[in-house]
């Protein structure tokens, strides 16, 4: 219901549109003059036909499951059930109403299944009527206020501009939020674990802590040496350096061809079966890596009489440096691309070559924008999980050695918040610290990048 509700407002929204601009465009050829083009009377049209509807009905949406659920468990409000047996038999309802409860079923139950469906139904019902005759009223009202005296542009602009301000308030809030949800449980751990202790400790072994009685306060001495940090951050940036060094020279040199050299027949095929790199999911990366990188990266190694771990570092990197590729080389191609083609004409009318001419002159004009594609696929790197969880093993070793297992931040993340662990226990909040940390890495990598776009950028007359 729903959905068909959802999508009636849209169809509607579309319909008002074309008449509204009809009404328009008929006090246009009676040679009056209007304030607006005529679209923009489609658009008023259609802005009060849907946009109160879409409220009603978000609203509306919002509030109905509560609404329906304090009405059927009114019967066994005053029966002394606690909370989680409410919820309990609220589920069992729901599910005996929609014919998926294989347990037991009481006349009590039925009972509350069958007065669940006609509230249901009821609330179904009425939110259809409602909507439709929101609409109805709405429209009928802005249809009449349509004439050649009536300014359309304006509110237009303004609801054009209220939509956008919404959602970068949103998009600010939500990042906002996430900060400060890390912020809180940062200190909280940090109350317990020392902060030069989790910074500079050469220890991460927190499935020690595991064994806490969890009614017993907590003993800071328990944690002491299972929080060092420095084997993550070895193990993010040691894998990042083996991805970056696979990425940024095939990501350069085929942006390059790409811009430079490739044809535009072999471009246009080219360039798309680079980028469908970037739309594989990082598990099937982390699937390549473990089933086929790592035993293949490990056959070699016996026959060189080296010691290969089936779970490396130079695995994980090596596929992540592949997934990389097309971020670095598709943002090198759109840079280079960018490049002003006077730039090149008077490097080739002075007598350089081709070569000569992406040496001096091009790459150096596209500096600023190819650093920011290193420094963004740096950032891809660095926050991967998948792939390095698949691959490089989950053992927090200090080791530079590629060919052995080692561990990142995001991997530690995943292991710490699966399970049945409490939250408020340091073992848990050790995922926010670590998370915490990872924010403020990207971020400096961001403002770097800023910071190098900023000071390199060539402006052109």
């Amino acid at each position: 219901m729903n959905l068909v509700i959802f999508t009636t407002i849209l169809l509607l929204g579309f319909t008002t549109y074309y008449f509204g601009r009809k009404k328009a465009l008929l006090i246009k050829n009676t040679n009056t003059r209007l304030t607006a083009l005529p679209k923009f009377y489609g658009y008023y049209l259609a802005i009060w036909c849907s946009i109160p509807a879409f409220i009603i009905f978000a609203l509306w949406s919002i509030f109905e499951p509560t609404i329906v659920k304090l009405f059927v468990l009114n019967d066994y409000a005053n029966q002394g059930y606690l909370s989680d047996e409410l919820n309990l038999i609220y589920e069992k309802t729901k599910s005996l109403a929609r014919g998926l409860y294989s347990g037991e079923v009481t006349v009590f139950l039925e009972d509350s299944a069958a007065k669940y469906q006609n509230l249901k139904s009821i609330a179904q019902n009425s939110k259809a009527v409602v909507i439709l005759s929101i609409i109805i009223a709405s429209t009928l009202f802005a249809y009449k206020k349509i004439s050649n005296n009536t300014r359309t542009r304006e509110p237009v602009e303004k609801f054009l501009n209220a939509v956008l301000f919404t959602s970068s308030l949103a998009a600010i809030l939500t990042t906002l939020g996430i900060v400060f949800s890390l912020i809180f449980e940062t200190i909280r751990f940090f109350s317990v674990i020392p902060f030069f202790d989790f910074i500079f400790g050469t220890h991460w072994y927190p499935a020690k802590t595991f064994v806490r009685d969890a009614t017993a306060e907590v003993d800071p001495e328990m944690y002491k040496d299972a929080f060092g940090s420095v084997p993550l951050f070895a193990g993010t940036f040691f894998i990042a350096f083996i991805a970056m060094c696979v990425a940024i020279p095939i990501g350069l040199l085929s942006g390059i061809y790409l811009s430079e050299y490739a044809s535009s027949r072999v471009r246009k095929y080219a360039k798309p079966l680079i980028e469908i790199l970037a739309g594989i999911p990082t598990v099937v990366y982390g699937f390549f890596a473990a089933l086929t990188v790592g035993p293949f990266l490990r056959e070699i190694g016996i026959n060189l009489g080296l010691e290969v771990s089936s779970e490396s570092a130079l695995a994980a990197g090596g596929v992540m440096g592949i997934m990389i590729i097309p971020f670095i080389s598709s943002l090198s191609d759109d840079v280079i691309t960018s490049v002003p083609q006077g730039l090149r004409d008077g490097s080739y009318a002075m007598g350089a070559t081709k070569s000569e001419t992406i040496k001096k002159v091009i790459f150096p004009a596209a500096l600023p924008g190819i650093v920011g594609s290193i420094l963004l696929g740096v950032s891809r790197a660095i926050g991967e999980t998948m792939i390095v969880v698949m691959a490089s093993g989950l053992a927090a070793n200090l080791t530079f050695n590629p060919l052995e297992s080692t561990s990142t931040i995001t991997a530690q993340i995943v292991v710490i918040l699966i399970g049945d662990q409490q939250f408020g226990d340091p073992k848990t909040q050790a995922a926010f610290a670590l998370g915490m940390t990872l924010f403020l890495v990207t971020l400096c990598l961001n403002v770097f990048a800023l910071k190098i776009v900023k000071t390199y950028r060539e402006k052109y007359d």
